[in-house]
């Protein structure tokens, strides 16, 4: 989906080709692999997760710094169409690196799977009625249009007699023909239709229970706000990093790197750190990354009163390094749900701060756009981050390891021994 989404791209006549081709298609690619090779990465490592996913995370910001120097140069040789032929052509390696990604289970029933048809019963039918095959589905249509037929004729005729159904002309019998073949493609695709609603029913409604049951967990709920509100507030930062310093008279010239481009090379530091960090037993992972998110919430409330270069590198710097709490968050989700359910879990999270991705650098344009100041729209992504990470800080204080919950171990019994005496008077 990437690749071809790419070079789907270099033949977009208008904007709106490229919002199916570039937007919807290598969208939805890209959606896929992340959550794909995260999962994969975690059922792989167990002691040393964090690491395998600091890793990962890092190379995604490699790959985006050496793609940044890449594409410039060719589109400067090759132009834009060019440009997505070559990256949609290199893209088909993900192909070669997905081949040596092979699932642990060696059965070919997936899990959920396998508990879906476990919980489904031996006599379960959605229609509450006994299974039919093919021909007894065609006897029950026929019986019933014969039916039909010999009501419409005895009241056409008058005549209740059945010789009467017994005449046939030609023209009849080509319509009974027609009509026999209808019914048997209209039994055919109901019996298809039957057999597939009920085949697959039970797995809708397994996922859908095992959804509520991720919810009822307050420590996934507080993730999922946690999540959706730090894209909200933390994503738009990267953005306008820059436009705050020409806004605060700070000229380019005085840029010995730009800002961007310290938030890029701190966030790959971050992952990688934080992610080592992940490993140490103790070191709470979950409140690790509630710490990331309350000092990056600090961080965003400064912005406004940076007004020089050094300042405004500082806190890019800070910001890029807590960004790289990316790595640690699908070993968050892993100690919160288990890794039976990280797929499940991990998908919806990752719905969610996808939402929070796209509403994010709105509202804070409509916050410039109403202040003709990014003041408010830093305390704004600011308040955001921070209060997700009060909420997830509140949920997990009760209780950490809510999906490694063991039942109490028994008490020692006490066993009173009588020693003898050796005296010879006993």
């Amino acid at each position: 989906m990437v690749a071809g989404g790419l070079m789907l791209s270099s033949f977009a006549p208008n904007i709106y080709f490229l919002f199916f081709s570039y937007g919807i298609v290598v969208g939805l690619g890209c959606g896929l692999l992340y959550t794909a090779t995260v999962t994969i990465t975690c059922q792989y490592f167990d002691s040393r997760r964090g690491l395998a996913l600091g890793l990962i995370s890092t190379g995604s910001s490699i790959g985006l710094f050496i793609y940044a120097a890449l594409q410039r140069l060719l589109i400067e040789f090759y132009g834009l169409d060019g440009c997505l032929l070559i990256v949609g052509a290199l893209a088909l390696n993900i192909l070669a690196c997905g081949s040596l990604m092979r699932p642990l289970q060696s059965s070919d029933c997936t899990l959920p799977e396998k508990i879906a048809l476990e919980k489904v019963p031996g006599r379960y039918s959605i229609y509450n009625e006994k299974e039919k095959n093919l021909e007894e589905n065609i006897n029950i249509l026929e019986k019933t249009y014969r039916g039909e037929e010999t009501c419409k004729s005895t009241l056409a005729s008058g005549d209740w007699k059945p010789e009467s159904l017994l005449h046939k002309n030609p023209t009849t019998m080509a319509h009974t023909k027609e009509t026999e073949t209808y019914k048997k493609k209209v039994a055919e695709r109901t019996y298809f239709c039957k057999q597939l609603a009920k085949r697959k029913w039970p797995l809708y409604k397994n996922y859908c229970e095992e959804t509520v049951a991720l919810f009822k967990n307050k420590v996934f709920s507080a993730l999922f706000i946690a999540i959706f509100l730090f894209d909200i507030g933390g994503f738009p930062p990267s953005l306008l990093m820059e436009d705050v310093a020409r806004s605060s008279n700070v000229k380019e010239e005085e840029f010995p790197m730009p800002l961007i481009s310290i938030i890029g090379i701190m966030t790959a530091v971050g992952k990688l750190i934080l992610g080592i960090l992940a490993d140490f037993k103790w070191i709470n992972t979950l409140y690790l990354y509630v710490a990331t998110l309350i000092i990056m919430s600090l961080a965003l409330c400064a912005i406004p009163f940076a007004k020089s270069y050094v300042t405004l590198a500082l806190l890019s710097g800070i910001l890029g390094f807590l960004t790289g709490n990316w790595s640690i968050f699908p070993y968050v989700t892993t100690k919160t749900v288990g890794i039976e359910k990280l797929a499940h879990a991990y998908g919806i999270l990752m719905f969610f701060a996808g939402l929070g991705n796209s509403l994010g650098p709105p509202i804070v344009g409509w916050f410039y756009d109403w202040t003709h100041t990014y003041d408010i729209a830093f305390y704004f992504s600011g308040f955001c981050v921070l209060l997700g990470g009060f909420i997830l800080l509140l949920a997990a204080l009760p209780s950490w390891d809510t999906c490694n919950k063991q039942l109490p171990k028994p008490a020692p019994t006490t066993f009173l021994y009588k020693v003898a005496s050796n005296s010879s008077n006993v």
